[in-house]
């Protein structure tokens, strides 16, 4: 387990990503994945309040709707580190006040608890001025809706900001950052918000660990991506470098007999700000090897062969 930044929400090292259920895995199969996540060691789910209205007759918080039956299904609710977030819902877009109050209530109730463990802002509103943003979140810790706050998806600069506004009104800060981070994106998150995690003790959380499938080995040429769920957002890593990386995967994981998805969330946890990357399965079988991930330790050579395989994406 690993403490995130200066809470005492102790974690497994893999987040369970929850934007699949009510997407590709239906609630039956959630409950299952779910189940089998907490019985291998796994506590914290991850989630959004918008997952996933991108979905033709989806609306919205389907994501947690099926994380809420699971809970009062198993009652395993204080077994179990909640994090969602806010912005992105169809009917609470954006992160005035109101809508931040708002948007916490609906998640609590299709949640089914009277607490979310850890509350992202997912996406910055510079269209509100962030104080405001800041001292909604407080509130929502003042009132015990919410333990600790989050951010997915700031700039460095607008991180400091919001740590700088919290200190100064004594506000609740962040404890962790959700950024896009993995083998084949690392520029951003490298360069400029590796420093500003160290600098504030912010735990780090990436999502889109395994580059939706690609570092699972799963698509290796175009053919591969018909039919796929999430074949747009894998066929910009099609190139020669791109395929460096899984082809070093694919020797790293051999040495240790191991699936290449476990080795790219290895990488991950090699790097010192990493908590806990997030993963998603959208069935049982893809879940041991993202389990195996979070406890396969990776040798120093291994790591930086993997370093300079994804140097040229």
């Amino acid at each position: 387990m690993t403490t995130l930044g200066n809470s005492d929400l102790d974690v497994f090292p893999l987040a369970l990503g929850g934007n699949v259920f009510g997407w590709t895995a239906d609630e039956a199969t959630s409950h299952q994945v779910l189940d089998a996540f907490v019985a291998g060691g796994g506590n914290l789910v991850d989630t959004a309040d918008g997952y996933s209205a991108w979905v033709p007759g989806n609306s919205g918080g389907e994501s947690e709707t099926i994380i809420g039956s699971w809970l009062r299904a198993r009652g395993r609710r204080d077994d179990v580190v909640i994090a969602t977030k806010v912005s992105t819902h169809p009917e609470f877009k954006g992160l005035a006040a109101s809508n931040v109050r708002a948007a916490a209530e609906a998640s609590l109730a299709r949640l089914g608890t009277d607490r979310i463990d850890l509350y992202y802002a997912h996406f910055d509103d510079e269209s509100t001025a962030l104080e405001e943003t800041v001292g909604a979140f407080n509130q929502l810790v003042e009132d015990g809706l919410v333990r600790y706050t989050a951010v997915s998806n700031y700039s460095a600069a607008r991180i400091r900001e919001w740590v700088a506004i919290a200190d100064a009104n004594g506000w609740a800060k962040p404890v962790a950052l959700q950024p896009h981070y993995n083998l084949v994106q690392r520029t951003a998150y490298e360069a400029e918000l590796a420093p500003v995690a160290r600098e504030l003790n912010l735990s780090v959380l990436p999502y889109f660990a395994l580059a939706a499938g690609f570092l699972a080995g799963k698509y290796r040429t175009k053919a591969d991506l018909e039919g796929a769920s999430r074949g747009g957002q894998v066929e910009g890593y099609l190139t020669e470098a791109g395929l460096q990386v899984v082809g070093t995967l694919d020797e790293v994981a051999a040495a240790h007999g191991a699936e290449l998805s476990s080795v790219a969330l290895a990488w991950l946890l090699a790097k010192p700000e990493v908590a806990a990357p997030i993963a998603s399965a959208r069935n049982l079988e893809q879940l041991p090897a993202l389990l195996a991930g979070a406890t396969l330790q990776l040798a120093a050579d291994e790591v930086a062969a993997l370093d300079a395989a994804s140097a040229a994406v």
